[in-house]
């Protein structure tokens, strides 16, 4: 941040020249900035070559003033004109401008990506988010190329022909064009976006109520236009453009809202001021789960509330990262509930954020909420569960203490205060604290300051009468963080009827703090079946049932009849069987009772990947191969059960694909994808047919011939994915060793093959095919880190970490390697603290599982 104390910047003027071939692209740069006279500074980029630096009328040699990531200014003036003409690489990862060949049509599509420092892979910027400024692009590309950015469409102007130099020599170029986009408002570099390419897209109008108009559009690859849901996608977003104009108070603060999918995206969405670009999964061209489609709503949404939170007002540094992810996901969520998008979006994020939440908070490498971004490296690690989840569900606990109306009111004045600025988190504790009336400085030093996951249990007698007597709740903290909090949760009361349906009785808000909670406003309540603290799911913590609850949680979770109610159960559950303190065949066994049952997709979706990942690392390895089995036996039982064509029946047809391994099982799955068996309502398309094809080559049932027959049919660019992650499951020492060399070695590999790449080689039945790249990743681990990107890298250690050798030596060769390889790699420490720590979980769980069948046969 000291750079932003002796600059201002003005304006950048961005040239970029996408005519030049396929491995670079020109960009001519001319950059305003105001500065302290006389001092030094530098600017970011990272480039090819270099043709030209000046400054202030001054040529600079660029071989004394710019290294691989900056360009040296000296002798600054009070007014500066700096000029930068070079070459930049485009992208196969997903970082800075990516370049994608579409396989169907050969096309090329461009986007970008900047957040958090890609921005001077494309042109020379002050890399950081409180040097604001006004961009202007002007874009020369193909003219039967679409092109977006920040700032309206222009209408492009015709090129005249000429001959330019290109890679591949000089050739005649008949079809260029150039746009020249209006400058954008004062904007931080990593929300400014270029897409260019044959995109193909769809318009609509937000109108507002005072009369406004703001053009909407919806782009994507032309081979994927006819399966864009485009009716879908507006009614989403204008439904968030009417919720957050009126809870923030202020009209949207862009010219137009663009989105667009693209291809190989690394994230799910990415909030560039009005040109949202969007992960290409979220283009259905087959049927997908509800949980899907109701994640791509709030991921639409989750990006509108950046408009305001994060691109109108944006945080000085990345220190507070965490206060735009984690508003855009709080907001996301109760826009999808008070809107109607989705009425039950509370209970996906129990299921899905607060399940990360929960998980992150008990890594070793938890960090409070409002962390200490060092470096790149320590912002890019920390796009993590605490950032966006944990950070959500606090301010979520947040609102339950103050008011929702008290925390908006906060809002909006924050938000009219810094309106194109730069904001800390002080500034919106300020206006919170004046619209709540309340002092949050324990509030935010409990919650934000601190970091780990306090556990609640309640306890209790029964009385002579049969009521409850004593209730108490106790709180515990770990002891690596021994902090114990104030919060506001819901105890609830449920008796079970005869129809094995859990009723309601009583609820109760409670203020929790310290150690013990005395509850003194039950009254006289009737021994329950089940006693659930944090009812509603307001609070932030471990659920620990008491004995009597638990039984009956296990019994009849199901009998629950808010779906809500029951996501806290499975969490705690779940939480408990992470722990070792519930055995995993207990867990497993009750998730094949109840998930049939099970009514909320997202909810059904997370208990399907917790069995699978039960079954393949926390079951006793004696036991996983029968069990597992029977899992697969349940499933399809409860397939042919379940509704037609309903999202249960989808989702239960997935998950056995995915666990099918018996000779009977991989039977049913090549019957089903032949025709020969048939499930009413259920329609093999496409995708289907592929997963169901993973699976048998996974079970070995084919080859690489039946693979490539299956590419010759869907030559799309999810066919290669798919293909590639089908080829690497085969269960033979060719393909595995074929995988990890592609991986590994050549490193060649775009992000999105990468990702399907790992994806096959893990889909693995016989841990011994594995075994040997146990000891190969600790010797190729210093390469893998150092010799690709961030993104790359991250997900190749993580990745291919050896779960499957869950052994003592594994633990010894991890810590090994975190004493010698990270002492000098400082990113690379968290990836292994952070696999250590599940693979200890793993071994720790195996024997509470063992432990627990050992108890039960001596009874």
């Amino acid at each position: 941040m000291q750079r932003s104390r002796q600059l201002v910047a003005q304006s950048s003027h961005i040239h970029l020249d996408l005519t030049t071939g396929s491995e670079t692209f020109r960009t001519k740069a001319t950059i305003a900035f105001r500065s302290v006279p006389g001092a030094s500074s530098f600017i970011d980029a990272i480039t090819a070559r270099i043709h030209s630096i000046t400054l202030n009328g001054k040529d600079l040699d660029p071989a004394t003033h710019a290294d691989e990531y900056r360009i040296q200014l000296p002798d600054l003036k009070s007014e500066n004109l700096l000029e930068i003409d070079a070459d930049f690489h485009y992208s196969s990862t997903g970082e800075g401008l990516h370049r994608f060949v579409d396989p169907v049509d050969n096309e090329v599509y461009l986007y970008t990506q900047f957040e958090v420092p890609d921005a001077r892979r494309v042109f020379p910027t002050f890399e950081q988010p409180d040097l604001k400024q006004a961009f202007s692009f002007t874009v020369d590309a193909p003219a039967h190329w679409t092109v977006i950015s920040n700032q309206p469409t222009p209408q492009p102007q015709p090129l005249p022909a000429e001959a330019t130099p290109t890679e591949q020599g000089t050739q005649p170029q008949t079809d260029i064009a150039r746009w020249v986009f209006p400058a954008t408002p004062r904007i931080s570099s990593y929300i400014t976006a270029l897409v260019a390419g044959p995109y193909k897209g769809t318009t609509d109008v937000y109108k507002a109520e005072d009369g406004r108009s703001v053009p909407l559009g919806v782009y994507s690859r032309a081979s994927l236009a006819q399966y864009v849901d485009a009716q879908n996608l507006f009614e989403t977003t204008k439904a968030g453009f009417r919720f957050f104009e009126e809870q923030f108070g202020t009209p949207y603060p862009f010219t137009k809202y663009d989105q667009i999918f693209v291809p190989d995206f690394n994230a799910g969405a990415m909030e560039n001021a009005g040109c949202v670009t969007i992960l290409e999964d979220y283009v259905f061209r087959s049927k997908v789960s509800g949980a899907l489609r109701e994640r791509r709503d709030i991921t639409v949404l989750h990006e509108l509330a950046h408009m305001w939170f994060g691109d109108l007002v944006t945080m000085r540094w990345w220190d507070d990262l965490w206060l735009n992810e984690s508003f855009a996901e709080f907001m996301s969520h109760l826009c999808a509930v008070e809107s109607g998008v989705s009425p039950h979006a509370w209970t996906t994020f129990a299921a899905s954020e607060k399940t990360w939440a929960y998980a992150q908070d008990q890594l070793p490498t938890t960090h409070p909420i409002t962390a200490d971004m060092v470096d790149l490296d320590a912002v890019n690690a920390n796009f993590d569960g605490i950032t966006y989840a944990k950070g959500a569900a606090v301010l979520r606990q947040l609102v339950a203490w103050v008011g929702q109306e008290a925390f908006m009111e906060g809002v909006r004045a924050y938000l009219a205060e810094n309106a194109w600025g730069n904001a800390e988190l002080k500034d919106l504790l300020r206006h919170l604290e004046k619209a709540s009336g309340r002092d949050l400085s324990e509030w935010s030093q409990q919650w934000l300051e601190t970091c780990g996951v306090n556990t609640l249990k309640i306890d209790y007698d029964i009385d002579e009468d049969g009521y409850l007597a004593d209730l108490t709740v106790t709180q515990s903290a770990p002891e690596a963080h021994p902090h114990l909090r104030k919060q506001h949760i819901k105890l609830a009361f449920y008796t079970l009827d005869a129809a094995h349906n859990l009723t309601r009785d009583v609820s109760l808000d409670v203020d929790i703090e310290g150690e013990k909670t005395v509850i003194e406003q039950a009254g006289r309540v009737p021994t329950p079946d089940l006693v659930l603290p944090n009812h509603a799911d307001l609070g932030f913590a471990k659920i620990r049932l008491d004995s009597a609850s638990l039984d009956t949680a296990i019994r009849h979770v199901s009998g629950l009849q808010e779906p809500l109610d029951r996501a806290v159960v499975w969490s705690s559950l779940w939480d408990a069987t992470r722990d070792g303190e519930l055995a995993a065949t207990t867990f497993v066994d009750t998730v094949l009772t109840h998930l049939p049952a099970e009514t909320d997709a997202t909810l059904a979706n997370l208990l399907v990947r917790q069995l699978e990942y039960a079954l393949k690392h926390y079951v006793r390895p004696s036991k996983a191969e029968t069990l597992r089995q029977r899992a697969g036996n349940v499933l399809w039982g409860a397939a042919q059960e379940a509704a037609r064509g309903s999202d249960m029946q989808f989702q239960l047809v997935n998950a056995f694909a995915r666990l099918a391994n018996s000779d009977v099982q991989l039977g049913i799955i090549e019957d089903l994808r032949s025709g020969e068996t048939s499930l009413s309502g259920l329609e093999i398309d496409q995708d289907l047919s592929w997963t169901l094809l993973i699976s048998l080559a996974t079970g070995g049932r084919i080859g690489e011939a039946e693979i490539d027959a299956e590419y010759a049919k869907d030559s799309s660019a999810t066919g290669a994915t798919s293909a590639q992650t089908a080829k690497a499951a085969l269960p033979n020492p060719e393909a595995k060793q074929k995988a990890w060399e592609a991986m590994v070695k050549e490193q060649n590999l775009t992000n999105t093959m990468q990702r399907a790449t790992l994806l096959g080689f893990n889909r693995c039945h016989d841990d011994h095919l594995l075994a040997p790249y146990a000891e190969l990743y600790f010797e190729n681990l210093a390469a893998m880190w150092d010799d690709a990107s961030y993104e790359m890298s991250q997900r190749l250690v993580t990745g291919l970490y050896p779960y499957f050798a869950a052994t003592p030596a594994t633990l010894q060769a991890t810590t090994q390697a975190i004493e010698t390889l990270a002492a000098d790699k400082p990113g690379l420490k968290r990836p292994l603290l952070e696999a250590r720590d599940g693979l200890e979980r793993i071994i720790a769980a195996r024997k509470a599982d063992e432990a627990a069948h050992r108890t039960k046969a001596t009874h």
